[in-house]
């Protein structure tokens, strides 16, 4: 926002400035479930086709359920010629994610691609790295195992996302939050948003904010956003100062059962591996104690 002045309007109108320089041959696709959305499609000049989960929206998804850590909907297609419509199955949990496919069946729609060929498409799509990107099962120090999963979220908006999609792909059980803030200015101007999003874990280990560049800003940093959620009474975060000993701070607090999920676009990106380096480390001195 700091690019607009931090004035909404012009970020929207820089919306409607790009779509006005599609050629007149272009298609917008566009999500009108999003009210600043729905606010410039009366200034854009260009064919649109419309998606969303909304009634009105010419791409749409419903009867939206989550199945096994996968997204099962059915798609209605209502942009000018009525076609028929289409069981999905998309191998990626969470809403934000159903939407992402609907563009791309949007545009498919647009360029005459076989529906089977589509299905085929998202039953198979496996996402892009550090997107909810599954680690599989990891041994738990304490017996049984967790699931370890990484995503670059770092936004409240986009972390709130991932957070639901991890709470319908794994129903029922307890989800520990390992984040790092990044940039000072971020966490400073999403404070409370932070403290609102992270809460919505049942454990958080907290690491200091990647700075990317940024000098420190007083009281945007880790410790502040620990203390702050532990006056909101909402949850009793772990902070671990230094990143190089989040992997460790997992296995010492990951249980039998939990679902561990690494958020962050700074240096937490390389922590998952980490957290499997450390167990085959682990379990290597292990088979050599027992060997002795």
């Amino acid at each position: 926002m700091e690019t607009y002045g931090h004035d909404f309007g012009r970020l929207k109108q820089a919306f409607v400035d790009f779509l006005h320089r599609m050629p007149f041959y272009g298609n917008a696709i566009l999500c009108t479930d999003d009210p600043a959305v729905r606010d410039i499609v009366p200034q854009v000049t260009c064919p649109i086709t419309s998606y969303g989960f909304e009634e009105g929206a010419e791409v749409r998804a419903v009867n939206v359920r989550a199945v096994d850590g996968q997204m099962h909907f059915t798609v209605q297609r209502r942009n000018g010629v009525v076609l028929p419509d289409m069981e999905v199955v998309l191998n990626l949990p969470g809403r934000h994610n159903v939407l992402n496919a609907l563009s791309a069946i949007a545009v498919a729609v647009e360029l005459n691609i076989d529906d089977t060929a589509v299905q085929r498409a998202l039953a198979g799509f496996k996402g892009v790295g550090r997107r909810f990107q599954r680690y599989g099962e990891v041994n738990a120090q304490g017996g049984g195992t967790f699931t370890l999963v990484d995503d670059y979220g770092h936004h409240p908006v986009e972390m709130a996302a991932t957070l639901a999609a991890a709470r319908g792909a794994f129903p029922g059980r307890r989800l520990v939050l390992a984040f790092q803030p990044h940039r000072y200015t971020r966490t400073r101007d999403c404070f409370e948003d932070f403290i609102k999003v992270i809460a919505q874990a049942d454990a958080v280990l907290l690491a200091e904010v990647y700075a990317a560049g940024e000098a420190p800003i007083v009281a945007a940093d880790g410790r502040t956003l620990a203390r702050a959620l532990r006056l909101a009474g909402r949850i009793e975060p772990v902070f671990v100062d230094d990143i190089a000993d989040m992997p460790q701070a997992i296995m010492d607090n990951a249980k039998d059962g939990d679902v561990v999920l690494c958020m962050g676009a700074g240096s937490i990106g390389a922590v998952a591996a980490k957290v499997l380096d450390l167990l085959q480390i682990s379990e290597l001195l292990a088979q050599e104690g027992r060997g002795l």
